[in-house]
């Protein structure tokens, strides 16, 4: 028995020890692996954020030149690549390759067949049918809904005004954008702006505040054994109050034969087989009603966290660069002195430096700093050897790339004239992803722009905004999260102007 035991412990440890060196026997640079946890020991277990490993990584290969490298979660192996050509061909040339994003999915768990989690010919399906419902014209549509939600930010900032407190930026932006997303995708009126303890806020924090113990899992073990054996990409508590909350509305609309200017109201004519580019026309399959919970989900998940984290890391900016703040003000009160003092759509597109200052926001602080991809069928990179072979997972190193100062000289500077038209154009294609490129580009890019854009102009014309002592600076970054976030509060102190 004790020498069976010896004997499988030496196998096991010389499988790891096989498998850590699966890049290099395919010609492929990789970092040296720490033994059994590979590159990412600190990572995935969650002292460190997992976004920071890929930038450093791409740092380091980029000054050896390396075109691309691997490394290991554990002793699974990674594919990344730092050659903006490369990232062309995975992402848009050969996406017939790289067509899934490689997250958890499975058919036992609805709320987990959300778009950016599907692969394949149901994620075909869905984009296509999806598509309509986030053209210029919807998100105009639904405009007055956003505008609507900038009273009760407003009232929140006088609040801390008037008491002589400081702004949590962070938590006021994902109020706002709570509300925003509440609204439009499931239809209902909420009010996390005014109430502490609202139910969509909880469970938003904890949506996006996930344990050490669950991201371990969902980064390192597959779809095919999580879905069996009960694994819930959404928190047991969350995807009752979501599902209970949208089967409700759902239920009261088609009752009442109620109809909003809303994604709702999109997904509803989805499920009755209208086409919500022409309802006149009829789609080939109806929508499910799972498959309504599902997408209502994605777009809670996606669209609020996002959004907040622009806005917060574009006022911790303007607070630390007070030239960039008057600059955009003047322009937000001139634009909107030409209409009549209102926040319209056409306003908001005509505010050129606000697009500029969203960009670079985006730039030194993208969201999703990382775009994960698996390799759907055994590819050759082109002008090398190196073969990814079907499963593989890959990552596209976004901050690394924003970060690069050959693209972005100085790149720890906030200096929105880098986006301008003719800077943009001197720089190549694949230097700029904060939404994604190709096939699977972001759906709601046009819906999250809408919502920072609305929450800026608000706040920005109506306040002044500086750093507030309690705010760590330099910031630091959340150790454990989906998305890029600061560690900490942001508090920036308010003025009126």
């Amino acid at each position: 028995m004790l020498l069976y035991i010896v004997v499988s412990l030496v196998a096991l440890l010389l499988y790891i020890k096989h498998k850590q060196l699966y890049w290099k026997r395919r010609g492929l640079y990789q970092f040296k692996p720490e033994y059994f946890f590979g590159n990412a020991r600190k990572e995935l277990l969650g002292q460190r954020s997992i976004f920071l490993l890929f930038r450093e990584a791409y740092e380091r290969a980029k000054a050896m030149k390396e075109k691309h490298f691997g490394i290991y979660y554990f002793w699974e192996p990674v594919y990344v690549p730092t050659d903006l050509g490369i990232v062309k061909n995975i992402m848009i040339k050969d996406f017939q390759h790289f067509w899934g994003h490689g997250w958890y999915s499975h058919p036992k768990d609805r709320m987990s067949r959300h778009l950016f989690a599907l692969e394949g010919d149901p994620w075909r399906l869905i984009r296509t049918k999806l598509t309509p419902t986030f053209t210029s014209g919807k998100m105009k549509m639904m405009f007055d809904i956003l505008v609507a939600k900038t009273d009760g930010l407003e009232k929140l900032i006088d609040h801390h005004i008037s008491r002589r407190q400081p702004v949590d930026i962070r938590e006021t932006a994902a109020r706002f954008t709570t509300d925003i997303i509440v609204n439009c995708a499931f239809g209902i009126e909420n009010d996390a702006l005014s109430d502490d303890e609202n139910y969509f806020r909880k469970y938003g924090r904890k949506m996006f505040r996930p344990s050490t113990f669950y991201m371990l899992i969902f980064n390192t073990v597959p779809s095919w054994i999580l879905g069996p054996i009960g694994f819930k990409f959404a928190p047991p508590e969350l995807d009752k109050f979501l599902t209970d909350t949208m089967l409700d509305t759902i239920q009261y609309r088609n009752k009442n034969n109620i109809h909003r200017k809303d994604f709702m109201n999109l997904l509803l004519q989805l499920k009755s087989g209208e086409n919500n580019g022409d309802i006149s026309q009829k789609v080939s399959r109806k929508l499910t009603e799972d498959e309504i919970l599902a997408q209502c989900f994605g777009f809670f998940i996606a669209g609020y966290e996002t959004s907040s984290t622009t806005i917060t890391f574009a006022l911790l900016e303007l607070a630390c660069n007070q030239n960039v703040q008057d600059k955009l003000r003047e322009q937000i009160v001139e634009v909107l002195n030409q209409n009549d003092g209102l926040i319209t759509y056409e306003a908001t597109m005509d505010m050129k430096y606000l697009d500029m200052v969203i960009s670079e926001t985006l730039r030194k602080h993208p969201p999703v700093p990382n775009l994960p991809r698996v390799c759907s069928k055994t590819y050759k990179v082109p002008e090398t050897e190196v073969v990814i072979e079907k499963g593989t997972k890959v990552q596209i190193p976004v901050w690394g790339i924003h970060m690069d100062p050959e693209y972005y000289p100085n790149p720890e500077i906030f200096d929105p004239e880098r986006f301008t038209a003719e800077n943009k154009a001197k720089r190549p294609d694949m230097s700029y992803l904060p939404f994604g490129e190709g096939p699977r580009m972001c759906i709601g890019l046009r819906f999250g722009m809408m919502q920072v854009r609305v929450g800026l102009i608000s706040l920005i014309k109506n306040f002044k905004f500086t750093l507030n002592e309690k705010t760590s600076n330099p910031i630091k970054i959340e150790k454990v999260s989906f998305a890029l976030g600061v560690d900490g509060d942001v508090w920036l102190d308010a003025s009126r102007v």
